[in-house]
């Protein structure tokens, strides 16, 4: 049977759902935006201008539910790349916007560069397990105002697996889904086939943002999935009980799918996490602690009640390098995370609360997804597997390697990593005594020097530049001045 973790049951599942209800219709949620709250107020629910004020009733929460894809499929760049995104399945991204990485060749802690995002792209185009990236390194030498579109560029010219970034606004986020279409044939392919993979940032305590609803809204318009996160800290922004956080989180996220399927009907949508417990000692975030783990296989449970996929968080830890507590930690955190049953799990090559970057780490838990998926897939107790008749015919003598039963079944029941050190102690000295952490290094120099890079075709090549060139003469008050909701007319 396969192997499971839950924290909840069903009982406290069902007072967690009410409770969640009960703050949405009589507290509500703020939302600053006035495109959002109108929105609301037309599918139903009570609106306060004066306080910015939304409340929702369950009829309107369960009718969004009902909207909402139950699963959805993610694509690659060119279409030939696909996930399949269910409460049935798991699969990895890497995590974080670290502006800090630990360089590969000198081994020292430096600001991040679009190079090193060009890289990362690569490194998850090689992973086996590792789909999709997730703006995961946010560089220092760019202006603010074109990271979003270099990314996209990146993309477009270096990975053949989904793509994700956050909802950061009305102009970029248009941006990105304009720039996305150019890349794979327009609009209505991208919504027809999705390649993106939206992180929509749900504020906590019980509010939702103008920049994210407005990313949230394009990104609906376009038909690309939306993951919707808080980052709830109990004992700062939520209770510090994680019953008391997880009654907020829900309502919160429940929120913003509302909004989601009142603007689009059968958008797709994901239960989302990234919530975690203060470190009370200093008033930061812990988002190595166990507790992440239990918070987001309960995640998982609320999101399966409501049968949507969750996405969450795994292999976070606090350390600042790769040694014993980064292992332990991400290890306890991932493994919470896919035997609760998360199916999009942001996980991978971060330290410091996903601050600082390694990119051997991020090959290294490429084969720490695959341990964890042979855990999650249990023991296969059949005819076959039982093997009593070879038990009887082997008996006391002999051994089991040259048997045909071997041969046919240690590739699937057994779990070989590469890069986890298992030869004899005398073996791995000989060889040089590298340890993990230096395979892994080795490994990721091997998949960049192998990347073939994805050749465009010559219109597309120049659309591409064209609106990347275009997006780079900007100035910062053009961002500001769409957020001006009159000048907003693709709502219209």
């Amino acid at each position: 049977m396969k192997t499971v973790f839950q924290v909840l049951s069903q009982a406290e599942i069902e007072r967690i759902h009410a409770a969640s209800m009960q703050v949405l219709e009589t507290t509500g949620i703020k939302v600053d935006y006035k495109k959002a709250r109108h929105l609301f107020a037309q599918a139903g629910a009570r609106v306060i201008d004066e306080d910015q004020r939304v409340y929702i009733p369950e009829s309107l929460v369960r009718w969004a539910i009902d909207q909402a894809p139950k699963q959805f499929s993610l694509y690659g760049a060119d279409g030939d790349f696909r996930l399949e995104i269910s409460s049935q399945t798991t699969h990895f991204a890497a995590l974080g916007t670290p502006t800090q990485i630990i360089d590969m060749d000198s081994g020292e802690r430096r600001p991040t560069t679009l190079a090193d995002t060009i890289r990362h792209i690569q490194l998850i185009d090689g992973c086996k397990h590792i789909h999709n990236s997730q703006m995961d390194i946010w560089p220092n030498d760019i202006p603010m105002t074109t990271i979003h579109t270099e990314s996209i560029w990146a993309w477009a010219h270096h990975s053949r697996k989904p793509f994700g970034m956050g909802c950061y606004g009305f102009l970029p986020t248009l941006d990105m889904m304009r720039m996305m279409a150019i890349a794979v044939g327009g609009k209505e392919e991208l919504r027809q086939r999705p390649r993106f993979f939206s992180i929509c940032s749900v504020v906590s305590p019980l509010q939702m943002a103008q920049i994210q609803a407005e990313g949230l809204l394009i990104c609906a318009d376009y038909g690309q999935p939306l993951a919707m996160s808080p980052e709830a800290i109990a004992g700062a922004t939520s209770p510090v009980t994680l019953a008391g956080l997880l009654v907020q989180e829900n309502a919160g996220i429940l929120a913003h799918i509302v909004l989601a399927q009142i603007f689009r009907p059968g958008t797709p949508v994901l239960y989302g996490t990234v919530s975690t417990i203060a470190n009370m000692r200093h008033g930061t975030v812990a988002l190595g602690a166990v507790e992440t783990g239990l918070i987001t296989a309960a995640s998982a449970q609320m999101a399966h009640y409501y049968n949507l996929p969750c996405r969450g968080v795994g292999a976070t830890t606090e350390s600042k390098r790769e040694d014993m507590q980064a292992g332990i930690e991400r290890t306890a955190t991932l493994l919470q995370a896919v035997l609760g049953g998360v199916n999009f799990i942001t996980c991978a090559g971060t330290l410091d609360s996903t601050m600082l970057e390694s990119d051997p780490l991020l090959v290294l838990d490429d084969q720490l997804c695959g341990a964890a998926l042979r855990i999650a897939r249990g023991i296969e107790v059949n005819e076959d597997t039982l093997a009593v008749d070879l038990i009887q015919r082997v008996a006391v003598s002999g051994n089991y390697l040259a048997e045909k039963h071997t041969a046919s079944h240690f590739r699937k029941e057994h779990f070989r990593p590469d890069l986890f050190v298992r030869d004899p102690y005398e073996t791995w000295e000989k060889a040089g005594g590298k340890l993990a952490i230096d395979l892994a290094r080795e490994r990721a120099h091997q998949i960049l020097a192998e990347h073939q890079p994805r050749q465009l075709d010559p219109r597309v090549e120049q659309e591409l530049q064209s609106y990347r060139e275009m997006a780079a003469q900007r100035p910062i008050e053009e961002f500001y001045a769409w957020e001006d909701e009159s000048r907003q007319d693709i709502f219209d």
